[in-house]
């Protein structure tokens, strides 16, 4: 093979290997962002740790703003969706709950975020969350349902906890202390581990769905 046609082949080569990379950008608040942990051992980078472990070829965005709420989901996906991005992880509400925001108001910010993402081709999974019960049972139903029926009506995928790994809802926060930082919020090193672990499979199925 001639040096010019041996060039031309490898830079198509490497063209079709750089194209299998799946871009994921991962929208959300603190959790996502990795709050009071060293960069390498927050959320996304233990996330495309394993997911490469796994044999994935992934580069994941990190797009969590430490106490940002749907609304501030909403005011930065455009911007998120760059043209590389293949699909988006979206865990956003936690603040929404903190302040008392309105159901109705933060499901229409999700709506538009993930319209935003329908409309860039960007497949999407959608990750969940129970508000407490003090809110009252109207508040709390109406919170609870608009993650699944989003994902229903969009054709997305869900899961229904982002401490899934943890035991998801209704596990007794004192099983979960070790795995948790002294706020009893956020995940110690640890803790995103096991988040990453009942995390991952949802993000493989979300791989499966990019052409």
């Amino acid at each position: 093979m001639g040096k010019v046609t041996g060039a031309i082949v490898f830079s198509l080569w490497s063209g079709v290997a750089s194209a299998e990379t799946v871009t994921i950008a991962a929208l959300g608040d603190s959790l996502t962002q990795g709050f009071g942990l060293p960069i390498e051992q927050g959320f996304v980078p233990q996330l495309e740790g394993w997911m490469e472990g796994r044999g994935h070829d992934v580069d994941i965005i990190n797009a969590g703003v430490s106490g940002d709420t749907t609304q501030g989901g909403l005011s930065r996906v455009g911007w998120t969706l760059t043209p590389e991005v293949d699909a988006l992880i979206v865990t956003l509400g936690g603040n929404d709950l903190l302040r008392g925001i309105g159901p109705e108001v933060s499901r229409a910010n999700l709506e538009g975020i993930v319209q935003a993402a329908t409309d860039a081709g960007v497949e999407v999974l959608v990750v969940g969350m129970q508000a407490p019960g003090n809110y009252g049972p109207d508040y709390k139903q109406a919170f609870d349902a608009m993650y699944p029926e989003i994902a229903e009506a969009y054709g997305t995928l869900y899961l229904d906890s982002f401490f899934a790994g943890l035991g998801g809802p209704g596990t007794d926060p004192a099983a979960v202390r070790a795995f948790m930082q002294a706020d009893g919020i956020h995940p110690n090193a640890d803790g995103v581990a096991r988040i990453v672990e009942g995390l991952g499979p949802s993000v493989e199925a979300l791989i499966a769905r990019v052409d």
